[in-house]
């Protein structure tokens, strides 16, 4: 498999819900939405509102999230310099999503987790 050329499929953009997934399908990117709209706009207070991800992956995230539009970076001058996310209009308006997502969640997770504990018990 090595040093063999895969070629990389592009996403269908017509479709509604691989352009969502696309802006915020990622593991941490609703997370850190949620975030940002709550007010942690640095991004060491995003990285305590999600400590499960590494601040590699985060900032990873970020980054994809200004180059889409969801968010913006404000860079204070100073010493030590700082930087500070606010969600754009296009951000504002996956913050329902967001809190439909954390709803149906927080409704459903024993459900998730009796169902995620006997798969780990039958793969042992």
């Amino acid at each position: 498999m090595y040093g063999k050329k895969t070629k990389k499929i592009k996403d269908d953009l017509d479709c509604g819900i691989t352009v969502a997934m696309r802006v915020f399908g990622a593991k941490w990117k609703p997370c850190i939405i949620d975030a940002v709209y709550r007010g942690y706009n640095r991004p060491s207070e995003i990285h305590r509102q999600v400590p499960e991800a590494s601040a590699r992956v985060l900032d990873i995230q970020l980054s994809e999230l200004l180059e889409l539009g969801v968010v913006t970076r404000e860079t204070g001058e100073g010493f030590p310099l700082y930087s500070v996310y606010q969600l754009t209009e296009l951000g504002e308006s996956i913050v329902p999503i967001v809190r439909q997502l954390n709803k149906w969640g927080d409704t459903y997770k024993e459900q998730v987790r009796e169902k995620l504990a006997e798969a780990y018990m039958d793969m042992e």
